[in-house]
């Protein structure tokens, strides 16, 4: 069944679904959200709120490039004293009933709903996507303690009796002890509750690093934990711009037994080779390359909303987000000025002027997009529309649909990361499935056709983790979350989120005929 949240997701990205109306939410930015947070003391290592090792590094503002914050920066002993503090945590932690660590986590959903604007207003700040796409991430991120506050109690197991006889196999799981969990820039809030909320219900501790960029709002997540009543030292907070160091240590610790992660599939791959040494339990959630299927007999109205909310979703800065747009000849035209329109109406700037669409997290960002966009024209496509873009010192980006793109433009094999949607047209369904399966990413797709047992077919052929049919949407809490091929490895999210951080055991007892 679905959860509660996806309603509330929904309603608050209708700014960007509907172009036409920008929406009323706006936030006024307060320095004292930020300053309230003491982010020069932000390691949180066993309840003591601590300076790092390394000094201070600066948090900018990507919608006018100021710097808002400057944070703690952990070296590699905070690193180390992080995992004494989660190690010296975890006997009691683990010992907790589920019950009880049930109640906590649905303290937790209850206060991050009870500080949605602030937090929204923290994500903005460092990260720059509009308030109505940060509201909707916390949202969505709350709703990963609640999911995870039922999960813990519904404990599994089995018994029962061995096919030889003379004994009783009892079924029983664990969990894995203190988990290493590392969060990307572009879902501060979620990204961080999604990792969270099933280790502490599996009874796990946790060392957290977020990224650099946007540290904020894991410090407001981690200190609403602490209200909710996570004892000391079973949630610690690691910020730091030495990644690799710090990640590099708890890899190389015994006591740390899982690493999940998310990010590109590149650092993916060297953390592996890193857990590797000692066989530590991965979760790796990791690059995408989203084609965006849309067939003669699909509903064009409703493909259009999917469309946008499954490209622009905080400014197409989502390893979900359709990256490559296969759209029949039959239907390509009236698609693409359909499309077209909506993208144009798009208002882009800051959050606190009630923009749909916010910033690019960096210059390197913005300069890779344009360079992407640029390749595909010299090789053929045309730009089909695009949205003004205000004058700033910002990192910003004008949406733009690309039309005509030719099948081996850079752009299609790329992940865009950013507020662009190049359209191909394809009239050969096997030749459809070949270009959209070709490719070492398998993350996300989505696919809109008018009769839904076609659309089913091709959804079963495609490779990749998670296909969403006739809807732009398809995270949801209670949902495996995770890619095939090189997008990843494990699921984050429904029963199997609770799973990843747990060992099997079984007891077989003895049991006379």
């Amino acid at each position: 069944m679905p959860s509660g949240h996806e309603n509330d997701d929904e309603q608050v990205l209708d700014s960007i679904g509907d172009a036409a109306n920008p929406g009323t939410m706006t936030v006024c930015p307060d320095e004292t959200l930020v300053d309230a947070l003491d982010p020069t003391r932000a390691l949180i290592v066993g309840g003591e709120h601590r300076r790092g090792g390394a000094g201070l590094f600066d948090v900018e503002d990507p919608a006018d490039r100021r710097v808002i914050a400057a944070v703690a920066d952990a070296d590699r002993r905070d690193a180390i004293a992080a995992v004494d503090a989660a190690q010296a945590a975890f006997a009691g932690w683990r010992a907790l009933p589920p019950r009880s660590r049930s109640e906590i986590l649905h303290r937790a959903h209850a206060l991050m709903l009870r500080d949605a604007d602030d937090l929204a207003t923290l994500v903005t700040r460092e990260n720059g996507k509009s308030f109505a796409d940060a509201r909707g991430e916390v949202v969505y991120a709350a709703e990963f303690f609640r999911w995870f506050a039922e999960e813990a109690v519904r404990t599994g197991g089995d018994f029962g009796p061995s096919p030889a006889g003379g004994t009783r196999t009892l079924v029983t799981h664990r969990p894995v002890g203190v988990a290493a969990l590392v969060t990307p820039w572009n879902f501060p809030a979620a990204m961080a509750t999604r990792k969270i909320a099933p280790a502490l219900a599996a009874g796990c501790t946790v060392v957290l690093k977020p990224a650099a960029e946007t540290p904020l709002t894991a410090i407001a997540v981690v200190r609403l934990l602490a209200e909710a009543g996570v004892p000391d030292g079973v949630v610690n907070l690691v910020p730091s711009t030495d990644a690799a160091g710090v990640v590099g240590a708890w890899l190389a610790d015994a006591r740390v037994r899982k690493i999940s992660f998310t990010g590109s599939t590149r650092v993916g791959q060297l953390l592996l080779r890193q857990a590797a040494d000692r066989v530590v339990n991965t979760s790796m959630e990791l690059g995408g390359n989203a084609p965006f299927v849309v067939t003669a007999d699909a509903d064009l109205d409703a493909a259009v909303e999917g469309a946008m909310v499954a490209k622009f979703r905080g400014g197409g800065q989502a390893c979900t987000a359709a990256n490559r747009f296969y759209v029949h000849t039959d239907v390509v035209a009236e698609f693409t000025a359909r499309f077209g329109a909506r993208v144009e109406a798009l208002t882009v700037g800051p959050a606190d002027t009630g923009a749909q669409i916010g910033p690019l997290i960096s210059g390197a960002a913005v300069d890779r997009v344009t360079a992407l966009v640029a390749d595909a024209v010299a090789t053929g496509a045309r730009v089909a529309a695009t949205a003004a873009v205000p004058e700033s010192k910002g990192w910003f980006l004008a949406p733009t649909v690309l039309a005509d793109v030719p099948a081996g433009a850079a752009i299609l094999d790329e992940e865009i990361f950013g507020p662009v949607a190049p359209i191909v047209a394809w009239s050969d369904e096997e030749d459809l499935l070949r270009q959209v399966n070709g490719t070492e990413m398998g993350l996300a797709a989505y696919v809109y056709a008018g009769d839904l047992g076609r659309a089913l077919r091709l959804a079963e052929r495609i490779e990749a983790g998670m296909v969403g049919v006739n809807r732009g949407l398809v995270s949801d809490p209670a949902a495996p979350f995770g890619g095939m091929k090189q997008s990843g490895i494990g699921r984050e999210g429904a029963r199997v989120g609770l799973e990843e951080f747990c060992e099997t055991q079984f007891f077989s007892v003895d049991w006379p005929v």
